[in-house]
């Protein structure tokens, strides 16, 4: 049979073009039947724009179905397909995926089918005829379907990549600490809705997907140029949107086994603050507890102490100079009972058990701590750089 006997005659395609309006009626109908997601969609005015363009896409089909016998049936013309491209791009605009829109498509085309092979039967097609126009229906909705899917996916793609770099850089201006202005505008352009407050964790860079699964969905995390961490550090720093108060456990359980460090809550154009404070512990060697996060708010005295280390140093060399002549051994043994009785004010009974000991031994080595310090013991301020200079000796 050759191509003139298969194509669709001008007659049969004119017959089925005086329905197309009532089929692209049809159509739509039964779509919001079916596909119950665009039902707000094709109301109003809204719907009429969609009746025509599916009475458009009819249209160019019937042209394509009599198109000449040198044309490639089974490619749409190209207003058709770019009409479909742009369909899938809108859809990644509205934040739809593309299963609805790919069922309208499949509902489209059996109804389309099902009544203009009626028409065409009607107006003579012969069976031969009537099978090429099946393939060339189906061909036709399967190449506006992959044009609609490609718009989708370089939506997708593009809209995702230029808001990732966005957000990257507005995590890099609030650890930072830039102006507001800057920041109010920088979340704007990113589409980024600000908190109340933002809680900085850093954390390595192969826990981030798995903590990123529970946190709050606003999280921004940033690891490229980062102030203050060594660009070779396999580290990331997130940003977490209203993490304080009663919310901060659910943080740190959804950071545990993940080697993070939390710093505090903080407005979120000073979120800057929360990032010192956490690289500040992590410049300071502070060890977590177990399998938890380090939680800087759960170690503000050891981050005060150890604030500057050489002083530190030199505080402690000074109020210990009188137990400089004892034995290493014996040294040892009078400060760590030194730094218990005054960690637990005096009470003796209290410092024999965290040093498992017997209360007798707390008197006799105290004894000898007053005989080397003679009345300073007595002295606030001897006590207070002692607390100090010992408090920070684990």
């Amino acid at each position: 049979m050759t191509p003139e006997q298969i194509a669709i005659p001008v007659a049969v395609a004119e017959a089925m073009r005086a329905e197309l309006a009532s089929v692209a009626q049809a159509t739509v109908a039964e779509i919001i039947v079916e596909v119950p997601s665009y039902a707000d969609a094709f109301q109003g005015d809204m719907g009429r724009v969609i009746g025509n363009a599916v009475e458009l896409a009819l249209g160019g089909f019937l042209e394509l179905a009599t198109a000449s016998t040198g044309e490639d049936a089974g490619t749409p013309i190209r207003p058709a397909l770019d009409g479909a491209y742009e369909l899938g791009r809108g859809e990644a605009r509205s934040g739809r995926s593309m299963d609805a829109l790919l069922a309208a498509y499949r509902v489209g085309a059996r109804v389309s089918w099902r009544h203009l092979s009626a028409s065409a039967v009607s107006a003579g097609l012969t069976v031969a005829q009537l099978a090429r126009f099946a393939e060339l229906v189906f061909a036709y909705i399967d190449q506006l379907s992959a044009a609609s899917v490609a718009g989708h996916s370089d939506e997708l793609e593009t809209t995702g990549r230029v808001r990732t770099r966005y957000l990257e850089r507005l995590a890099g201006l609030l650890l930072a600490g830039r102006p507001l202005p800057e920041l109010t505008a920088a979340a704007e352009r990113a589409d980024w809705a600000p908190p109340r407050t933002l809680t900085v964790a850093i954390l390595p860079e192969t826990a981030v997907r798995g903590a990123l699964a529970s946190l709050d969905g606003r999280t921004l995390r940033s690891n490229h140029d980062v102030p203050g961490l060594d660009s070779t550090t396999e580290l990331v720093v997130l940003l977490v949107p209203d993490a304080d108060g009663r919310s901060r456990p659910a943080l740190l359980r959804s950071l545990d086994g993940r080697d993070a460090v939390v710093g505090p809550p903080r407005p979120w154009v000073e979120a800057h603050t929360s990032y010192v404070r956490a690289c500040r512990a992590l410049q300071l060697g502070l060890a977590a507890e177990g399998s938890a996060p380090l939680d800087t708010e759960r170690r503000l005295a050891d981050l005060v102490l150890r604030a500057d280390g050489e002083a530190l140093a030199d505080l402690r060399a000074q109020v210990l100079a009188p137990l400089d002549d004892l034995t290493p051994g014996a040294r040892e043994k009078l400060v760590e009972t030194l730094r218990a009785w005054l960690l637990h004010h005096g009470r003796r009974d209290q410092v024999a058990a965290e040093l498992f000991v017997h209360p007798q031994t707390v008197r006799y080595r105290m004894t000898q701590v007053r005989e080397l310090y003679g009345d300073r013991l007595e002295d606030p301020r001897t006590v207070l750089e002692l607390t100090i200079a010992l408090g920070a000796a684990r």
